[in-house]
């Protein structure tokens, strides 16, 4: 019996010392990312749009409800955004700042910014129509912010430093629901050829960023974009009592996120072109966000078809304000305006990419 016993407890401390050496292993590997960069929408823009005359904006309350001291810092939400939660589990930092801040010191910079900009898309008359910055200007401002780095760093660490680092792409949604859907010109399209105008400026912004050092590069897809508040609304012949997802916009978001696999997968097969050591991963955002809200009740959500600000049908930016009802717990909440999600959704959607994003930077 005491052989038995000493058995079984010499197996417990073996297994404690692997999953040691496991956690040490993991620990070790996210410090070897040396920043994070992240280009895109509104998903992901922490307040670049701030600094820019655009009215797609959120730097006022109720935005930031939730946020450190309720300051809304032109996150589209009532807290922290995804990109937040994964540069605090890369260990770079609590809050990935956006570029635009003129207020950012070289020590800050260092370790990652965003460049996305609320409003953008891949289809260059995106951003025109909100007056924001589009994709391939994010990119000037990365290569702006690249020559900064190489004054403090010098251009072999600086190429180092890009080598190490972890991108991360959030962008379409715009492209279809402010966009496609809306604009009469952009009808010349069918929802594949669009699909397949847009896969070609993330295909020549990817190679773009390689020929820039990037070499972990991890790319969002489209949501259920039926689901989103504001496609339900305006898509119902009763706004208040007939709000169920609108599949038709959702299957073209499932059809776009197959081709936009598709083509990373070819990408990443043409030898010839892809720069030693680069990687793309594809995160989806589909399956985990559609899941919240079908299955909300499993998840802690009691509303998945309105967001908290207002009456959560229509508001979002400027329409979602100080003067609007403000719901009293948005973590009941999967939407926290009629687009974006809540800090708490955000949250499991990174917990969901989690190891997508260990599988990337552990290539």
């Amino acid at each position: 019996m005491q052989a038995s016993f000493s058995h079984s407890f010499l197996s417990k401390i073996f297994l404690l010392l692997i999953l040691s050496c496991f956690v040490a292993t993991i620990e070790a590997s996210k410090k070897q990312v040396s920043a994070m960069y992240v280009f895109g929408d509104s998903t992901v823009d922490p307040g670049n749009n701030n600094f820019i005359d655009s009215a797609f904006r959120s730097n006022f309350p109720p935005y930031g409800r939730d946020f450190v001291n309720q300051v809304p810092t032109g996150r589209f939400t009532n807290g922290k955004l995804g990109t937040d939660f994964i540069a605090s589990y890369l260990g770079l930092k609590d809050l990935l700042p956006p570029y635009l801040d003129p207020n950012l010191s070289d020590k800050e910079i260092v370790t990652g910014v965003s460049f996305a900009s609320a409003g953008s898309g891949f289809d260059p008359l995106t951003p025109t129509l909100g007056n924001v910055i589009s994709i391939p200007k994010q990119l000037e401002h990365f290569k702006e912010y690249k020559k900064r780095l190489e004054g403090m760093l010098g251009e072999r660490k600086t190429e180092h430093h890009m080598n190490s680092a972890f991108f991360f792409i959030s962008a379409g949604t715009n492209d279809y629901v402010i966009n496609y859907f809306s604009v009469p010109i952009r009808r010349n399209y069918t929802p594949l050829t669009y699909g397949q105008f847009l896969l070609q400026h993330v295909k020549d912004f990817i190679q773009n960023l390689w020929k820039e050092g990037a070499r972990k590069i991890a790319l969002v897809g489209l949501p259920p974009m039926g689901c989103l508040p504001i496609v339900i609304t305006l898509n119902s012949h009763n706004v208040i009592f007939e709000r169920g997802c609108v599949d038709k916009y959702s299957a073209v978001a499932r059809h776009y996120n197959m081709m936009l696999q598709h083509e990373l997968f070819l990408m990443q097969l043409n030898f010839s072109n892809v720069p030693l050591g680069a990687k793309i991963s594809y995160i989806d955002i589909y399956e985990p966000l559609n899941n919240m809200i079908q299955s909300h009740e499993n998840f802690g959500f009691d509303e998945v078809d309105h967001g908290c600000c207002g009456s959560g049908y229509i508001e979002t930016t400027f329409m979602c304000n100080g003067f609007s009802f403000v719901c009293s717990d948005p973590s009941k909440f999967v939407f926290w305006d009629s687009i974006h999600p809540t800090e708490k959704a955000y949250f499991r959607l990174f917990m969901v990419a989690r190891p997508n994003i260990d599988a990337l930077i552990n290539a």
